[in-house]
């Protein structure tokens, strides 16, 4: 019976659901994490150093422990290192919703971060069970569940946040239990054992991983655009309710349905919108495409001097939302089937490694810029940074593409004089 439960036909759609209450589950922390931090501090200063505290501890520990998790995937297969990354995600909620004292908090969310890897580990599953054609479409359906998982979760926790600052996390816990159960009795394993390599402390070491990222043969740059790239992603998260605070006078509300609509947007290019595109434009063109339009949209947030300017930026960057999914693709399909789930843990463990850097970027920046006036297009500073990250990004893009290309026509050139000769 369990076997018939766990055929090939439930994998994408778990991993999808994976992902899914993984966001859920991120967005509910969004609204209410902050506040959690302030009821165990005594000012705003203390709350602001402790909330950078505690994303840090997150983020640092996360960036050591991806890469980990990725080797154990590769040599014990997929599942159960999803199976822990759900019994983790569980523990951290419960444990943040059970919290007495900020000491105890910090604590959780470095457990939280060092079991969490279910992204890493969902992207080398879809790549288990997907030819190299078709990963960008798939990579992209994962990325719209992220997307819906960002409409949901910080409406969610908004309303309950206003009920009970503890019950965002409480449901947030049992969302995270009810995918372990439903992982365990239905989740497919997607890694042959044939496929299988035993694992190695050095290889899991991240710098290690993101040494052999970037030195993984028709990759070269595409590192640094993830690197870049996620870096002005974790900016914009770190800056965007106090930017909109200090340059429209928004709360909490307003920035709630601002965060729902870029989720909207999200599901509705990355469910829908992808597929259309890949078979207009190739991952690498949709790529260079994606990080124009997405320089374009950072400038013009930064901008903005009326709230109802970022909505309509949200909705017109639609290749921006692209990126993630190309550059993704094109990296999963460099690694060989051996060593997918290190190569995604890489790619994890440098996202983990951005979000750790972006608060310590974002906060003098805004620090700097908050007592001009309401408006001001100079409190803009954080986005205008990230525009010049993806503009960085779009060089290194550019640059790997036409070196890839050139290398192509040299093989091709030299096969042809060898079939000649």
């Amino acid at each position: 019976m369990l076997k018939t439960l766990r055929s090939r036909d439930a994998a994408m759609p778990f991993i999808m659901l994976t992902v899914l209450i993984d966001m859920v589950a991120i967005g509910l922390i969004i609204p209410v994490l902050p506040a959690l931090v302030g009821s165990f501090s005594g000012s705003k200063s203390d709350q602001a150093y402790w909330y950078g505290v505690v994303a840090f501890s997150f983020g640092i520990s996360n960036f050591l422990m991806s890469p980990v998790l990725g080797a154990l995937s590769d040599h014990f297969g997929r599942r159960p290192v999803l199976l822990l990354g759900f019994l983790g995600l569980g523990v951290s909620f419960f444990g943040t919703a059970f919290a007495t004292a900020l000491w105890v908090l910090v604590s959780v969310r470095v457990v939280a971060g060092a079991m969490q890897a279910n992204a890493a580990i969902a992207n080398a599953y879809v790549a288990d069970i997907t030819p190299p054609e078709h990963r960008a479409k798939r990579f992209g359906l994962l990325g719209a569940m992220m997307g819906l998982g960002f409409i949901v979760g910080p409406v969610m926790g908004g309303l309950l946040g206003a009920i009970n600052l503890q019950l965002p996390f409480f449901v947030a816990g049992v969302l995270a239990m009810v995918n372990l159960l439903y992982g365990y009795f239905v989740l497919p394993e997607s890694l042959p054992v044939s496929q299988r390599k035993p694992f190695s402390w050095r290889a899991a070491n991240p710098v290690t991983s993101m040494r052999k990222l970037a030195q993984l043969k028709g990759v070269g740059p595409l590192v640094g655009v993830v690197a870049f790239s996620g870096l002005a992603q974790f900016v914009l998260y770190t800056s965007w309710v106090l930017y909109t605070t200090f340059k429209f006078g928004w709360g909490p509300l307003e920035n709630g349905w601002s965060l729902a609509m870029v989720g909207i947007v999200s599901v509705a290019v990355q469910g829908f919108l992808l597929g259309p595109l890949l078979k207009r434009f190739s991952p690498q063109r949709l790529a260079v495409i994606g990080l124009i339009s997405s320089a374009l949209a950072y400038a013009l947030w930064g901008a903005a001097t009326e709230g109802w300017m970022m909505y309509v930026v949200i909705g017109v960057n639609i290749f921006g939302v692209t990126v993630a999914a190309s550059v993704q693709s094109l990296i999963s399909s460099a690694a060989d089937s051996h060593s997918q789930g290190q190569t995604m843990g890489a790619v994890s463990s440098l996202n983990s490694l951005m979000a750790v850097v972006a608060p310590m970027l974002a906060a003098p920046m805004l620090a700097l810029v908050s007592h001009y006036p309401t408006g001001d297009w100079r409190i803009g500073a954080p986005f205008y940074f990230c525009s010049a990250l993806q503009l960085a990004s779009l060089c290194l893009a550019v640059l790997h593409f036409r070196r890839h290309r050139a290398s192509l026509q040299a093989t091709s050139h030299g096969v042809t004089t060898l079939d000649h000769h």
